[in-house]
């Protein structure tokens, strides 16, 4: 296999932000148009989708597909083709840009003829392959090993009226958004993307290094805390009570038409998305619950890819907890944090970390931990969210152990 498609990508994908348009010159956005329009002609309405690019000249070759051949491959992968979902999967895994060999390769495994765009300017030269690449995979799809995804969920929506649901999520919206501003106050930047899943959000980063991901868990830490004051603060229903998973692992991310062309802010789908709803589903309101994850994250100042398990992830974020001192929260200044996975005191005299074993309506099992967080302000009070182990008496769950 060429290894162009082997090779696990850990680099940040190119997102067409519409904003970042403004920043580009009338003769890009031109060029950005042009490709766009050519592009839209063969997504058909949504039939389609393109899975590779390479260079050909003053144009680019792209390979189409229909999107329902990748749902075919998928269904007939256990029996039949047990290496068919691999190699999509690895295919989609990086960039849609590809080298001429990488392109072939693809296209003669799918069956598909190429199709040659021909553009009034260079690609590569007159507009970026960053550029290009982000046009592109508005009408692809994108798969992730190891993304690093937390859920918020409203405890009870459904039983507030229509009016108090769409307050409790625009409040649920301030919070995310005023910690992600914070988190850009202290140059603590991540690839931030959300989505709605009707009664919450999904937050992931679109960057997969380590340090990302940890900022990541960080900003749920900001999210809920945000929520804490405003629900002390706040009047009967107009803040959400929140219960939120945090979990690490394979999704796919793909853009949404949205009317006749396809959506500019993107969704995802997959094993971790799965996870996290699941374990939602059986969360205490209020509640942290972390999932039960082993991945390879790359190392941002080397580049090097180490294996990660869930509380040596945890362990990464005591360390860099630091870089949260002195943000303000509700006007006062944080002076310290603690965040960890809970659990008895042994015999030893040390604290262990209990992992719990949860079997939804399903009978799938999984196991996750429960989660801590104590802020500590400088004038105001401490904001103390999740729960000790002592207080999980009415979690319900089919094991536990120490790790």
């Amino acid at each position: 296999m060429n290894d162009r498609i082997s090779d696990t990508d850990f680099t940040s994908p190119p997102v067409l932000d519409p904003a970042s348009l403004d920043e580009l010159s009338a003769a890009q956005r031109s060029r950005i148009e042009e490709l766009d329009k050519e592009l839209h002609r063969l997504w058909g309405l949504g039939r389609n989708m393109v899975l590779a690019w390479t260079h050909a000249g003053q144009g680019i070759r792209v390979l189409v597909i229909p999107h329902y051949i990748l749902g075919e491959m998928a269904a007939r992968t256990a029996d039949e083709a047990p290496d068919s979902l691999q190699f999509v999967d690895e295919v989609i895994a990086g960039t849609t840009l590809t080298d001429e060999e990488g392109f072939d390769t693809i296209a003669k495994y799918f069956g598909y003829e190429p199709r040659l765009i021909e553009l009034s300017f260079t690609p590569g030269v007159d507009l970026t392959d960053e550029l290009l690449e982000a046009v592109v995979r508005r009408y692809s799809i994108s798969y992730i090993r190891n993304g690093a995804v937390a859920l918020f969920d409203i405890v009870g929506f459904s039983l507030f009226s229509p009016l108090e649901q769409v307050t409790q999520l625009n409040s649920l919206a301030y919070s995310v958004n005023a910690s992600f501003s914070k988190m850009l106050a202290k140059n603590l930047d991540i690839q931030f993307a959300r989505s709605t899943t009707g009664d919450g959000f999904y937050i992931w980063n679109r960057d997969r290094s380590i340090e990302s991901n940890v900022n990541l868990y960080h900003l749920m830490h900001l999210v809920l805390a945000d929520n804490a004051i405003a629900r002390s603060k706040g009047k009967a229903n107009t803040t959400p009570r929140l219960r939120a998973a945090f979990h690490i692992g394979p999704h796919y991310e793909f853009y949404q038409s949205e009317g006749l062309s396809p959506t500019v802010y993107s969704y995802i789908v997959g094993d971790v998305t799965i996870e996290l709803a699941r374990m939602i589903d059986q969360a205490l309101p209020g509640q942290i619950l972390v999932g039960d994850f082993r991945v390879d994250l790359r190392e941002t100042e080397t580049g090097e890819i180490k294996p990660f398990e869930t509380a040596e992830f945890i362990e990464r974020t005591r360390q860099s907890l630091s870089n949260l001192e002195g943000m303000v929260l509700s006007g006062e200044n944080v002076e310290s944090i603690q965040c960890y996975l809970t659990g008895d005191r042994l015999d030893s005299g040390d604290f262990g970390i209990k992992r719990y074993v949860l079997k939804d309506k399903h009978g799938l099992s999984r196991k996750v931990y429960n989660a801590k967080v104590n802020i500590y302000r400088s004038g105001g009070g401490p904001i103390y969210l999740g729960f000790q182990t002592g207080d999980l008496d009415s979690f319900l769950v089919e094991s536990e152990e120490y790790v």
